[in-house]
C-alpha cells in the first residue's frame, strides 16, 4: 500500500504536469499546427476512450466471459481506422457553421433551431452527469484501494472534506475553467 500523502503528492504532480502542458498549448497555439504535433495530440487524445470502464468493467468482463469483452472495442477501432473521411467532413461542416458543440452542430443542420439545440444540450447533460459521477467514483475507489486507508466503495465517507472524490472534482473543475471554457471558437482544437 502507498501512503495517502504520497498518493496525493503523485496525483498533484501529475495534475501539475497536465496544467503545464495545457498552459503551454494555450500560450503557444501554433505548436500543434505542425503535422507531427497533430499526430501526437490525436494519439494522446485517444486515451480519453480508456476510462474507468477499461480498468474496472472490461477487466471484470474479460475474466468472466473471455473474449466476449472485445466487441465493445470493435466499434471505436473501426471508426479510428475507417472513419477518418467522416470525421474530416464533420470537422469541415462544424467550422463552416461555427459550431462549438454537438448541440450547435445538429441544430445548424436543421435550420439553427434554438429549441432543438436546447433539447440536445439537455439530453447530453442528462446522459453525461451519471457517467461523470461513475468516473469520479472509480477514481475515488482507486485512490482508496491504493492508499493505506484500505477503504473500499462501501466505506467511502459522505463528508465532502474527507472524500477524495470531492478534491478530484475540484481539481477537474479548476482545470476545466482555466483551460477548457475560456474562449469558444470553432477553429480552436
Amino acid at each position: 500500500m502507498i501512503s495517502a500523502w504520497l498518493l496525493v503528492l503523485i496525483s498533484i504532480t501529475y495534475i501539475s504536469i497536465l496544467f503545464v502542458i495545457a498552459w503551454a498549448g494555450d500560450k503557444h497555439p501554433g505548436l500543434y499546427r505542425r503535422r507531427l504535433a497533430r499526430t501526437h495530440i490525436y494519439a494522446l487524445s485517444l486515451a480519453v476512450y480508456f476510462t474507468s470502464w477499461t480498468f474496472y468493467g472490461a477487466v471484470g468482463r474479460a475474466t468472466q466471459e473471455g473474449l466476449g469483452f472485445l466487441p465493445i472495442y470493435l466499434g471505436p477501432l473501426l471508426v479510428f481506422v475507417f472513419g477518418a473521411p467522416l470525421l474530416r467532413r464533420i470537422i469541415y461542416i462544424s467550422k463552416r457553421n461555427n459550431s462549438t458543440s454537438i448541440a450547435d452542430f445538429i441544430a445548424s443542420r436543421y435550420g439553427k433551431s434554438q429549441l432543438l439545440a436546447a433539447m440536445i444540450a439537455t439530453f447530453a447533460l442528462i446522459g453525461s452527469v451519471p457517467y461523470i459521477a461513475l468516473q469520479l467514483k472509480a477514481i475515488a475507489m482507486g485512490f482508496n484501494v491504493l492508499s493505506a486507508t484500505g477503504t473500499g466503495y462501501e466505506e467511502l465517507s459522505t463528508a465532502a472534506w474527507s472524500d477524495s472524490a470531492w478534491y478530484i472534482t475540484l481539481a477537474l473543475a479548476v482545470f476545466t475553467v482555466l483551460f477548457g471554457t475560456r474562449h469558444l471558437e470553432s477553429t480552436e482544437h
